[in-house]
């Protein structure tokens, strides 16, 4: 079970929210009975990106022999 204040991978593209698989995210909050997640993404900076309520298959947790990287985001 993915808890609180963990950081998480986004599984699927969502272009509404400039956001693509394989974005890492914050687990802000966490639904009853694990349903979902609500999961911040912010830029290197510290800059909000986007705050989005996701269902559990939408993200999953980091695997160890994983290694992020940067790209850019249009600015709001």
């Amino acid at each position: 079970m993915v808890e609180e204040l963990e950081h998480v991978v986004l599984t699927e593209d969502l272009p509404e929210y400039q956001l693509k698989a394989g974005d890492v995210g914050m687990v802000l909050h966490v639904y009853p009975g694990d349903a979902g997640y609500e999961v911040e993404f912010v830029s290197l900076t510290g800059e909000l990106i986007a705050l989005v309520a996701l269902h559990a298959h939408q993200v999953r947790r980091i695997d160890t022999h994983e290694i992020a990287s940067a790209r850019r985001v249009k600015s709001a």
